[in-house]
């Protein structure tokens, strides 16, 4: 049941006449432009979804030291030495 050759092309000389050559050529042109438009957006969001990813991982590592330094109490600076009471 699907289409053969003539009739396709029976429908292709169909929206020819309809919308004209101009018309047509105008259609795939704008369509063209979205398509660029949509990759250019895509590959923005992906520049722009690069750069969190380094803020979080240098979080990571921070609160990765905090948990270390209070896992083991010799690892973290004691407010009680002679230096610091002043």
């Amino acid at each position: 049941m699907g289409l053969s050759v003539w009739q396709l092309l029976i429908i292709a000389l169909v929206v020819l006449v309809l919308f004209g050559r101009g018309r047509i050529s105008e259609m795939m042109g704008d369509f063209g432009k979205g398509i660029n438009s949509f990759k250019k957006g895509m590959s923005e969001e992906e520049a722009k979804s690069s750069k969190p990813a380094g803020q979080i991982e240098g979080q990571a590592k921070e609160a990765r030291s905090d948990a270390e330094q209070k896992a083991d109490p010799q690892l973290a600076p004691r407010a009680d030495t002679p230096d610091q009471r002043r």
